[in-house]
């Protein structure tokens, strides 16, 4: 991963070391959100040797970050089809809804809004990477990917506010990066990060997005987080990237 210039738009993505074997799965957690539908239709473009699979509330696999039964049933399923996890993709958050709150201030803290943001963005992708890490296979390139966002970087934080959203991807960004190291002892060629993906058009963010800022469509987000992806070496696990390859701080 260079943390320099971003990839070209024209860049295209292989994700041919990964995705080899009839057995190699790539799994997209959160498939029925924006996001996550566009990586799963990315990742079905590239015509993998093994199965794409997509895991949400809805799906034939039912998937509830507030619920670890159903997570570990998820995992458990794959581990019953002789699947190798090559590619995991945590593609799941949420900002505003009518259980969450973007605080503008101390003031507008709500302990029942700050919990539900936590369950979330943070305790929910944990407890896929407690369930779904130990089915990536101890040789070969692997890369598990959760979904973070810029504002939960503290040394990037000019603007203060959005203490929940912020404060629960910090959070995620620690889970990461401390599974990453746990996961290098058993896999070494496997990468465990955090990607923000830019601002995307979905329901998330649209409330929120300003003019003159890069709204992407989510196609687009798609192609360039998988451009990074496919960019990622094993000295890149724990670390924090944005859709366009460059590192974040923490």
């Amino acid at each position: 991963m260079m943390d320099g210039a971003p990839y070209p738009e024209s860049s295209a993505y292989d994700l041919s070391h990964l995705l080899i074997e009839s057995t190699d799965a790539a799994v997209v957690v959160g498939a029925s959100g924006g996001i996550g539908r566009a990586l799963l239709a990315s990742l079905e473009d590239v015509n993998p040797a093994g199965p794409v699979i997509g895991l949400s509330r809805t799906g034939d696999q039912p998937i509830d970050l507030l619920d670890e039964t159903s997570i570990k049933d998820a995992a458990a399923s794959i581990r019953r089809q002789g699947l190798s996890l090559r590619l995991l993709i945590v593609a799941t958050g949420v900002l505003e809804t009518t259980e969450t709150r973007a605080e503008k201030s101390l003031r507008e803290l709500d302990h029942a809004s700050m919990r539900k943001m936590f369950e979330l963005n943070t305790i929910g992708p944990a407890m896929v990477l407690k369930h779904f890490l130990p089915l990536v296979p101890r040789k070969g390139r692997s890369a598990a990917i959760c979904l973070s966002a810029r504002v939960g970087s503290i040394g990037d934080n000019r603007l203060g506010g959005w203490y929940s959203y912020r404060a629960s991807k910090a959070a995620l960004n620690q889970i990461v990066k401390s599974a990453s190291i746990e996961l290098a002892r058993k896999a070494p060629e496997a990468v465990c990060a955090a990607m923000h993906p830019g601002t995307v058009d979905t329901p998330l963010t649209r409330p929120f997005a300003k003019t003159g800022l890069e709204v992407q469509p989510p196609a687009l987000a798609a192609g360039r987080m998988l451009r990074v992806i496919t960019g990622l070496q094993p000295k890149d696990t724990g670390g924090f990237f944005d859709h366009k390859g460059k590192r974040i701080e923490w």
